[in-house]
């Protein structure tokens, strides 16, 4: 069993930067796609972007820009930086990990394991 623990979110300002983390409790999932998702109040699950043997999927390209997904494979952890953060960036963060098709990494019902999420709130 995969436990998966985010952290490094808060509150900041439009236009600040913050770096989440998740870490994991075992290689396994290391072995895996381990994706993020954010859910933002009244709406649903939101893909972000995912990363499996160092090969990087974003949801589109604005994400693309302003958002980068790293892993430190010793470490067990994959990180979330964000940048230029906008108030609809404010959801509550979700870091995954599974072994979804390629065609359904987008769907949050393909990833097994999931931490319990970090809120970020960004401040216009």
């Amino acid at each position: 069993q995969v436990q998966l623990v985010e952290s490094g979110g808060g509150l900041v300002q439009a236009g600040g930067s913050l770096r989440l983390s998740c870490a994991a409790s075992d290689r396994t999932a290391s072995r895996q796609d381990m994706a993020w998702f954010r859910q933002a109040a009244g709406k649903d699950r939101e893909f972000v972007g995912a990363i499996r043997s160092g090969r990087i999927t974003y949801a589109d390209d604005s994400v693309k820009g302003r958002f980068t997904i790293s892993r430190d494979t010793a470490k067990n952890t994959m990180y979330l930086e964000i940048n230029s953060l906008k108030p609809e960036d404010t959801a509550v963060y979700y870091c995954a990990a599974g072994t979804p098709i390629l065609s359904n990494r987008r769907n949050p019902e393909a990833y097994r394991y999931w931490g319990q999420g970090t809120q970020v709130t960004v401040s216009s």
